[in-house]
């Protein structure tokens, strides 16, 4: 989660009698806790989903913080009215903020990582984890990887570090095509060859793959395209340049075997006559 929020501003303790500048601020915001116990203004309006309640939070220390990020939007900044009970109670935080005190706060929501899905995917054995969707899989090795980059700039890089290892997990199911080639199970592995040329259309070894895999299938045309492109961008990469000898090799042997089909199907029958003729 980033953010950053303004420290807060001691408006009045809720034993005097008096009307408080948070009573009368309190008039013209938006109740989201159901109890008035905080109150929201917003300055600026964020854009996109709200913060899920799963979402990554940092350095989150009041309950009713918690709750003002969850009626937030990225980029969103916004104005918060916390009672006692929802920032730092009967105690306060001596010297700054006595008891039982209103805090006025100012948050700025900067992004926010829903990482709910990122930590269900780790926390399932590698059989699992193998048959999670693709598109959940690079979504969840975003995720972390966003993470850790986020932690680096906080300088914890400890913190950073557990979470690139997992960022490193999860790349390497963009191998799977290539494990599904060595299953013999060409379709699977075409599928993600061909999801990982969404994230890097470029990528030769993608394009290498998803020319095994079109190979396998009898693909010819597909394979050659595949393969091309694949050689376009590393033209010395001798397994490329080889698939592409196999591929012209395999594709002389079908042909053949098309022409002899042919030629039996057209050839002489044993009453003289051939195929077609009245």
């Amino acid at each position: 989660m980033g953010g950053s929020a303004r420290n807060p501003g001691v408006l009045q303790r809720d034993d005097s009698p008096s009307q408080s500048p948070y009573q009368r601020l309190s008039q013209r915001m938006l109740d989201i806790s159901g109890d008035r116990g905080v109150l929201k203004d917003v300055i600026r309006e964020g854009a996109g989903e709200l913060v899920t309640p799963d979402a990554s939070v940092l350095d989150i220390t009041l309950w009713g913080m918690e709750l003002g990020l969850l009626s937030m939007r990225r980029g969103e900044l916004a104005r918060f009215l916390f009672k006692p009970t929802y920032a730092y109670g009967t105690l306060g935080c001596p010297p700054l903020i006595p008891p039982n005190t209103t805090v006025l706060f100012e948050i700025e929501l900067l992004d926010f990582l829903d990482s709910a899905e990122s930590d269900k995917f780790c926390a399932l054995s590698a059989e699992q984890q193998g048959q999670f969707p693709l598109q959940k899989v690079l979504k969840v090795a975003a995720t972390e990887r966003e993470f850790g980059n986020y932690l680096f700039r906080q300088n914890r890089f400890y913190d950073a570090k557990t979470r690139y290892k997992r960022t490193a997990k999860l790349l390497v199911f963009l191998n799977l095509s290539f494990t599904y080639l060595k299953l013999e199970r060409p379709a699977m592995a075409l599928r993600y060859g061909e999801q990982a040329l969404i994230i890097d259309r470029k990528n030769a070894k993608a394009l290498f793959r998803c020319g095994q895999a079109c190979l396998l299938m009898t693909e010819y045309q597909k394979a050659r395209d595949f393969l091309v492109r694949a050689q376009r961008e590393q033209p010395f990469n001798h397994d490329i340049n080889n698939e592409l000898k196999k591929l012209a090799s395999y594709y002389r042997d079908y042909m053949d075997k098309e022409r002899e089909m042919c030629h039996r199907m057209f050839a002489p029958g044993d009453n003289g006559s051939t195929i077609g003729e009245n």
